[in-house]
């Protein structure tokens, strides 16, 4: 009841405010017109005026009404920069304390009661480091004051800090501000708008947050290389730990502008893409595709045969094209390029400082500007009972190890239902194993829409994959030779007998033994950075899986750029990474290639969508490769033609997105992809026409009416 009273108060004051025509007094115009009689006042009763000044202030801010910045200029024009800047400094800062009392008052409990648990991290951030933030809010106002008045009521931050942080971090602010006052409250006539002070006065107001932003900067370097004594040269631009495709890329564009880069790498270059994803998984896929296109040649009009083949040549096939690709990322290579590799274990020594355990046994010391660290991702490997004792493999170790099988594994048991899990369950059951998918979700391919993973989940099946959805781990168990993983489902458990169990349940950054935690670098699963990718430390940056918040190899090469970008020109300039269009295909038989918001996404955020699909059983080149399954499925803003997100699934999925990628890049709509000409037949005439239909929902019905009638009338 008390706070549905200071409600109507606070909302009455308000309105009087409005009602009363008080906020035109609080505008340029109104500060012009009435400064001779304030003025007159203010030399009467200096010391009434001040206070009443002072107190309409407080009353301003507290309410969060329009017309702080003009009351600011008011002061100095009426009482000068000292005065001025000392009754605005209090008054802002007590009105702020109010405003911030009254939001928490009415609405912290409910606020934190409802949302705590999505808030958690945030309130812990504010404990921590709540007065820095608020500080860097106050010097440089990114958001204006009445509305951080207003948030930080809801967090956890203390009324004391939250008032003299303000005090503090608004003086600079408040100083600049009072000083133009003076200068307005000199204007005699319009020549003296050219007057040297109060020109001065307008530099100041439009450099101020430049200026204040670099103060934020400097106060936040001192404070977090507090303690660490700087080198005063440097052996390198530029230390790159990780050689996949973060550290190949934050490396190769840091020697292309000449700076002194050392790249370190414990194991193999290319990392994991090249040497356990990417490259052997779809050199696999491909061996897979042929033999299946054997069963069921048919389909082309040809004789259906049982694939004959040797499992040894398949895999050496896979190993074969691992060497093709690594001339691309070696050691000659970047050597050539003119950037320092050494191979060995990197650990942070301080914020510039790298020593290397390197592998011929040597130690060496380097220190460095910058540094970023690449060290990518592992798979994750559940903590199951039983499963070292019967053994395991993941798609780090799967190609070394099943490279010595004279066959494929008879009976296979695949963990996950992710695209590495679907992958490789496709894959093996194509090459004769007889495999078996555990997901614990009810379905797979979860971050998909559910006609996705429908049409994914219908293609394993008819590839011979026993799909156990909804189905969790319990344990393994062995029985001298006999290997068996025990799940559940609706509270029962079964059994499955296997050869040869894959973990492939997800992959997990690699954040120990690099020294993070000596520097205090925080990690959540990946390293914690900001928009520029900056570590704790701004010179330090993460970029590719270990940065996350996505695990593709693409992505790891797009935050590359910016890493190295940032970290060797920085001081003029940074840059936020973009991840407004991120593309990724699921290379399953039919493909699955995605861009943007898929429907769920959309639906989950809230977000406002129309969606036209195509099937491609409509479409003439799919008909004739006998590929005719699939779709097109494109979301768009509204009664516009702006897209929102892309989805194919169909043969060549990966390949067709690219020009929704591009589209999406750079705004263009679909009118623009139905415009263009595409060469037919061609599966790319699948975008075209997915456009078309999207171009058929929104025909102007009443204008085809009133063009119907016309040609009517012109027959006659």
């Amino acid at each position: 009841m008390k706070k549905m009273g200071l409600l109507v108060f606070i909302a009455a004051l308000a309105a009087g405010f409005f009602y009363f025509d008080l906020h035109t007094l609080l505008t340029l115009d109104g500060l012009k017109s009435g400064l001779a009689q304030f003025g007159a006042w203010r030399d009467d009763s200096p010391l009434l005026v001040g206070g009443a000044f002072l107190l309409l202030y407080v009353i301003v801010t507290a309410l969060s009404l329009p017309g702080a910045v003009i009351m600011t200029l008011a002061a100095g024009a009426l009482f000068g920069l000292l005065w001025g800047t000392v009754i605005v400094s209090f008054a802002s800062s007590i009105g702020a304390t109010l405003a911030f009392l009254v939001s928490r008052y009415l609405l912290q409990d409910t606020v934190q009661s409802r949302f705590g648990g999505r808030l958690k991290a945030f309130n812990e951030g504010i404990a921590k480091d709540g007065a820095f933030y608020l500080f860097t809010l106050r010097l440089v106002p990114i958001f204006p004051f009445f509305l951080i008045n207003l948030l930080m009521g809801l967090t956890t931050i203390r009324a004391l800090t939250f008032y003299w942080v303000s005090q503090v971090g608004m003086f600079v602010g408040t100083l600049v501000y009072v000083n133009a006052g003076t200068q307005l409250g000199q204007l005699e006539s319009l020549s003296g708008i050219l007057s040297p002070s109060l020109l001065l006065s307008f530099v100041l107001l439009g450099v101020f947050p430049l200026i204040a932003k670099k103060i934020v900067d400097v106060v936040k370097a001192r404070r977090v290389y507090a303690g660490f004594s700087k080198p005063k040269s440097f052996d390198r631009n530029l230390i790159v730990i990780g050689a996949g495709a973060g550290g190949l890329v934050s490396a190769y564009i840091a020697a292309t502008v000449k700076a002194k880069v050392t790249l370190i790498e414990a194991h193999k270059m290319g990392g994991d893409c090249l040497n356990y994803g990417c490259i052997p998984s779809k050199a696999l896929i491909k061996s897979a595709k042929v033999a299946h296109q054997m069963r069921h040649a048919e389909n082309y009009g040809l004789n259906s045969s049982e694939p004959t083949f040797s499992f040894k040549k398949v895999m050496q096939r896979v190993h074969d094209v691992i060497s093709k690709v690594e001339p691309h990322d070696s050691v000659e290579r970047y050597s050539n390029m003119g950037v320092d590799v050494v191979q060995g274990y990197a650990k942070l020594i301080d914020p510039w400082t790298v020593e290397i355990q390197r592998n011929d046994g040597d130690t060496q010391r380097l220190t460095a500007r910058s540094i970023v660290l690449a060290t990518g991702a592992r798979p994750f490997v559940p903590n199951l009972p039983g499963l070292d004792e019967v053994g395991y493999y993941t798609s780090d170790t799967l190609w070394e190890a099943f490279a010595k099988f004279d066959e494929p594994p008879k009976r296979l048991v695949v963990l996950g239902g992710g695209p590495i899990g679907c992958e490789l369950a496709q894959s093996f059951a194509r090459l004769g194993s007889t495999v078996t998918q555990v997901e614990r979700s009810a379905r797979i391919m979860g971050r998909e829409d559910e006609d996705v993973s429908k049409l994914a989940q219908e293609s394993l099946l008819q590839d011979g994959v026993i799909l156990l959805t909804s189905h969790s781990a319990v344990r393994c168990e062995k029985d001298g030779d006999v290997k068996r993983l025990i799940v559940e489902h609706d509270e029962q458990e079964s059994v499955v007998e296997f050869d040869a169990l894959i973990c492939a349940v997800g992959r997990e950054a690699r954040l120990d033994g690099y020294g993070l935690e000596n520097l205090g670098i925080e990690t959540k699963g990946t390293i914690v950075t900001n928009d520029y990718l900056e570590t704790l430390y701004p010179n330090i940056f993460a970029a590719g899986d270990v940065a996350g918040p996505y695990q593709f190899t693409h992505v790891a090469a797009h935050q590359a750029w910016y890493a190295a970008v940032n970290a060797l020109f920085g001081s003029f300039k940074k840059f936020r990474v973009d991840y407004r269009v991120i593309p990724w295909t699921t290379f399953v038989d039919p493909e699955v290639a995605r861009v943007g918001l898929s429907e769920k996404d959309a639906k989950d955020q809230g977000i406002a969508y129309e969606m036209v699909r195509y099937e491609l059983d409509d479409l003439d080149r799919a008909i004739a490769d006998s590929a005719a399954k699939g779709f097109v499925k494109v979301l768009t803003v509204p009664g516009k033609d702006t897209i929102l997100g892309v989805t194919i699934v169909g043969e060549h999925a990966g390949d067709l997105l690219a020009e929704f990628v591009l589209a999406m890049k750079h705004g263009l709509g679909l009118n623009k992809v139905l415009g263009t000409i595409h060469t037919y037949p061609t599966w790319a005439e699948a975008n075209k026409y997915a456009a078309g239909e999207w171009k058929r929902a929104h025909a102007p019905q009443r204008i085809l009416n009133w063009l119907e009638k016309y040609h009517a009338w012109r027959r006659g």
